[in-house]
């Protein structure tokens, strides 16, 4: 290719002339029209008659600033039991979800007693199973029994191991059965089909939705407060108390959307890097 096949003909010169203006322009009313419909909200929210009232109790600066150590330091322990009761339920529903797919009318129980867990944490609400557990559980006296926040975090594991079981199903059942024929036909076993034929399909397929669940354990985690350990919603409560003001729950919000953030972005990013690999871009 010589320099001058290089050189833009004056058709694609205007062409991209017209393309950036066409992206300025779009970035231009995009920003217009956010500054309008953020100006609109701001006016009608602090021109309601109620609005003074409101910010002195939620939006109160002094109480926010003295409330934060405190909550900051309740956060930690959403983050640990976040990455614990994230790792168990994706085991627990990864182990669910084989079982579930498992062949054969000699393990017709098998796959019965894991449809039944599927079905049943999957139709209970999660506070309930958090009050069974953190309450009723502890009322049994057995020796050895773990601490309240061991048991609150297993709910949370029972209750999306029970989601993030049917996901991995799917994702297992999407995987064209001629695969599993053929990987059987070069002399794999079942356990090294699923490991190496099935499973590592599956899971790329449904990183997404995965990715999805995980988002919402991170909110739910901030119930674990309602069986007493002091994370940053409890922390919040209690400075509540204290001062008589909704600042310290704003807070504690706030801090939770910003731990949510880089895991969103991911979740993302990973959702439309599954997308154009599908499409073929």
């Amino acid at each position: 290719m010589t320099v001058l096949d290089r050189v833009p003909t004056e058709a694609q010169r205007r062409r991209s002339a017209y393309r950036r203006r066409q992206t300025v322009y779009s970035v231009l009313v995009a920003a217009s029209s956010t500054a309008v419909l953020g100006t609109l909200l701001v006016v009608a929210v602090t021109g309601a008659p109620g609005w003074e009232r409101v910010r002195q109790s939620f939006l109160d600066p002094a109480i926010a600033r003295d409330a934060l150590p405190a909550v900051v330091t309740g956060l930690w322990l959403n983050v640990r039991l976040l990455v614990c009761c994230a790792v168990g339920a994706l085991l627990l529903g990864l182990v669910i979800a084989v079982l579930r797919t498992v062949r054969g009318p000699v393990f017709f129980p098998v796959r019965a007693l894991a449809a039944g867990y599927t079905y049943t944490f999957r139709g209970l609400p999660l506070i309930i199973v958090l009050y069974l557990l953190t309450l009723g559980v502890p009322g049994l006296r057995l020796q050895g029994m773990p601490p309240v926040l061991v048991l609150g975090g297993l709910a949370l594991v029972l209750t999306y191991g029970g989601y993030l079981a049917e996901v991995f199903r799917a994702g297992i059942e999407s995987v064209h059965p001629s695969q599993l024929a053929a990987a059987r036909s070069l002399g794999l076993t079942y356990r090294q089909t699923m490991r190496h034929v099935v499973l590592p399909q599956a899971v790329r397929r449904v990183a997404p939705p995965l990715l999805n669940d995980v988002v919402a354990l991170q909110k739910d985690v901030g119930l674990v407060s309602l069986a007493g350990p002091i994370d940053a919603v409890r922390a919040a409560q209690i400075a509540t108390a204290q001062s008589f003001n909704y600042t310290p729950y704003i807070v504690a919000g706030v801090l939770f959307v910003l731990l949510a953030i880089p895991l969103i972005a991911v979740t993302d990013w990973v959702t439309l890097r599954a997308a154009r690999r599908q499409s073929g871009g």
